[in-house]
């Protein structure tokens, strides 16, 4: 199904959210009130689906399953539509990380017609439904219903994740060198890029000095660049997280860790610089969400009670925190981070919603997208939460509501490892 216009589609959704508002009151102290709306959205005729972005101009993106759960899509979401953004002539293709560009243009990951010469598993087989197709996979720009292909370093493979309102987009490529730090089937070195803000204009970021390769995983509207630092290891996890870094002016700065010396990913950076992501615990055994500033350094923000992992995915400019918490059985549940607290977005909805397994962006506005599941026995749907009211949410939680997880499927934990969490997920 076509999309309409960019101009017209931000139109109705702003329009669409706005009737979904209730007028700001002043509650009785006394009384509990649900603090979001949640919509379920739609899919591509699959029964599983995730929300990965949400901009400033109220466009939801992600990925659904086509009929029979083989093949997934890019999805734009609009109030009359699901809309499917198609790939690059393979398989599958997806919007996998935020994107903030507020313009009408969306950047992902999709597979090419061509069969990868190497057989690598690459970044983009983790993300998309097993087994791996063998398909080439490189990144992409959509607009107005067309889509093309970004280069590479001079491999075979790209992988995008973020794009900002001048028109940059980040990732990482392969280049043509053959890294002994490469565990098989991943043979090729790949390094963080910065493709934009011209056609053709294409940088190479450097890596924390000792380390062989780098991936860039989201940029603001400075042009500063987050993301890892370490090893080629399989191109997705583990070894390949070792340092979460910061690239500005040229510059690339160690962010720190919490004492693990694997899985520490910056996931996701707002225009004041405050860097969101997890790292790994001392044991490399457990890993806790964070937030990193210029003047605190890395502070673990912790865990929804009774859990033991978590994960931030994005920041919003007022500083607002989403992400994922998970328990010592993968039991999932979203999160909101705001004013120091941690809260648990299910005893912040309204009744009768899905259960809210993880929110993986939140735009200025403070609507947050993300996945929910509704029996949680094995399907997966994309939502839209957007808050009744604005202000601090503390006076609103129930804590004495009963909590909701859901328990993450084999297909749903495999929507997480896009995130760099490979192992302790298996």
């Amino acid at each position: 199904m076509k999309s309409s216009a960019p101009a017209s589609v931000a139109t109705i959704v702003g329009l669409v959210l706005l009737s979904t508002f209730l007028v700001a009151q002043n509650y009785p102290s006394n009384v509990r009130q649900k603090h979001y709306q949640v919509v379920a959205l739609g899919t591509l005729g699959g029964t599983i689906s995730g929300a990965s972005s949400i901009n400033n101009a109220g466009w939801i993106t992600g990925s659904s399953d086509l009929d029979g759960n083989l093949i997934q899509h890019a999805t734009l979401w609009t109030p009359q539509h699901t809309v499917d953004l198609g790939t690059l002539g393979g398989p599958n293709s997806a919007v996998g990380w935020p994107n903030h560009n507020d313009h009408g243009k969306i950047a992902g990951f999709a597979e090419t017609p061509d069969l990868d010469p190497l057989n690598e598993g690459w970044s983009c087989s983790h993300f998309f439904p097993q087994p791996p197709t063998g398909h080439v996979c490189l990144g992409f720009v959509w607009q107005n219903n067309g889509r093309h292909g970004l280069p590479t370093l001079g491999g075979t493979n790209g992988y995008v994740t973020a794009m900002n309102n001048h028109d940059q987009v980040v990732g990482w490529a392969e280049n043509t060198v053959h890294d002994s730090t490469c565990t098989l089937p991943q043979v090729l070195q790949f390094e963080a890029v910065v493709w934009g803000p011209n056609p053709g204009d294409m940088q190479q970021l450097q890596p924390y000095p000792g380390d062989p390769d780098t991936a860039a995983t989201a940029i603001n509207d400075l042009g500063q660049v987050v993301g890892i630092s370490g090893l080629c290891d399989i191109a997705f996890g583990g070894s390949s997280a070792i340092h979460p870094v910061l690239w500005d002016k040229g510059s690339v700065t160690y962010l720190g860790s919490f004492g693990g010396s694997v899985f520490n990913t910056a996931a996701g950076i707002n225009n004041a610089g405050t860097v969101v992501g997890w790292s790994d615990l001392t044991g490399d055994a457990v890993f806790h969400a964070f937030v990193w500033t210029q003047n605190s350094g890395m502070i673990d923000i912790g865990t929804l009670d009774g859990d033991s992992y978590s994960l931030a995915y994005a920041i919003n400019d007022r500083g607002q925190v989403v992400g994922q918490s998970l328990d010592a059985n993968f039991n999932s549940r979203a999160f909101l981070y705001e004013n120091g607290k941690m809260y648990d977005l299910n005893k912040l909805v309204t009744p009768g919603s899905p259960t809210l397994t993880y929110a993986n962006d939140i735009n200025s506005s403070g609507q947050i997208t993300g996945g929910a599941c509704t029996t949680c026995t094995g399907e997966s749907i994309a939502f839209l939460a957007a808050p009744e009211q604005q202000g601090d949410v503390s006076s609103l939680v129930g804590a004495s509501e009963t909590t909701r997880k859901g328990v993450l499927p084999e297909r749903i934990r495999q929507m997480i490892q896009q995130r760099h969490v490979m192992g302790r997920l298996n």
